[in-house]
């Protein structure tokens, strides 16, 4: 392998809460990444991120374990309440943790100016699916590490990677979005609420669960997603992922559920010359953050042991199934076969 495909991978894993960390550390996580309780944060749900208190507890626990801890604060501030993400910042500097993940330009100024000693990662929701785009922000804010949207193919990971100096990093497993994260407008379209400022797709204020005689139904903000037949495994419900009728034919017309896993394109993955693999999935529960990460822990130290020999065992891949959407998995856009 040649010098790039051999370096070290990073595994960066979400932490919805205290327990998930602990799993993601215990279970051989390089990096965990978490949010403040408000809306900060791309994953601002109730009953999930930390408190002051929790986070000193869940910094102290990583460092015991030499894990490092990223705090996601990649959403958008208005002008009325701007304050809330500055002083977010503040407190993430006074904390001591190894990066901030960000996304609002505005943002990037700031801490690179107040806190010029501070990481700072291009969070996915900057949108940046172009070298020209991500080496902007790096020359501008000094950014460091970039999260790539879903969208780019293989072909177009590696023409990034060969163009900038930052370090890129990519979802390896975990949900997807259809849309270029941080350009998605339809739950903004359906409940008046965008993700991008307040943090949350399909906001629980706007959910509904109902049992019905024709079976189980979903709405957001009264809009029909999904019926569920009795057994049926139901999802949370969010517009992309929901069954529509279509000329009198009733399916997943935008995005079926299924969990992205790249997994079996690790040394494809490498030899591009990426620097870490993300797990999605800070709203999922630490058995699943435990699963998920012990197997992608074990399969990247056996990349490291076996290199090109390296191959994806069947045991691994029924154990992500176990928890992936739908129970089925994609390559998404990483595998493009018409290109």
């Amino acid at each position: 392998m040649t010098d790039t495909a051999s370096r070290k991978i990073e595994l960066v894993c979400p932490a919805g809460g205290l327990p998930s960390l602990k799993a993601a550390v215990d279970n051989g996580a390089d990096c965990v990444y978490f949010g403040f309780k408000d809306a900060t944060n791309a994953r601002n749900f109730i009953g999930l991120n930390f408190d002051l208190a929790q986070i000193q507890e869940g910094v102290a626990y990583a460092r015991q374990h030499g894990c490092r801890i990223f705090l996601a604060l990649n959403t958008y501030p208005l002008d009325s309440n701007q304050a809330d993400w500055i002083t977010a910042i503040d407190r993430a500097a006074e904390l001591g943790v190894d990066a901030i993940i960000m996304a609002d330009p505005g943002l990037m100024a700031y801490a690179a100016r107040t806190y010029p000693e501070l990481r700072l990662h291009l969070s996915v929701q900057g949108s940046a699916t172009s070298y020209e785009a991500i080496n902007f922000y790096h020359e501008r804010f000094g950014i460091q590490r970039a999260v790539l949207p879903r969208v780019l193919s293989l072909a177009q990971i590696v023409q990034l990677v060969a163009n900038t100096p930052v370090e890129i990093e990519v979802f390896g497993f975990g949900g997807l979005c259809v849309m270029v994260e941080g350009r998605c407008a339809l739950s903004a379209y359906a409940t008046g609420k965008s993700p991008n400022c307040n943090g949350a797709c399909s906001p629980d204020a706007f959910v509904r669960w109902e049992q019905t005689p024709h079976g189980m139904e979903t709405r957001l903000n009264g809009i029909l997603i999904n019926r569920y037949a009795d057994g049926e495994r139901a999802s949370y419900p969010t517009l992309c992922k929901g069954r529509f009728i279509v000329k009198d034919e009733t399916y997943y017309a935008i995005e079926e559920p299924a969990s992205l896993n790249t997994l079996e394109m690790l040394p494809e993955l490498a030899q591009a010359g990426i620097s870490a693999i993300k797990i999605e999935g800070r709203q999922r529960n630490p058995a699943y953050v435990a699963q998920v990460t012990k197997v992608w822990r074990a399969a990247l130290d056996a990349f490291a042991r076996d290199g090109e020999r390296f191959t994806a065992q069947e045991t691994w891949m029924a154990e992500l199934n176990k928890v992936s959407e739908g129970q089925s998995y994609t390559l998404g856009a990483y595998y493009r076969p018409w290109k």
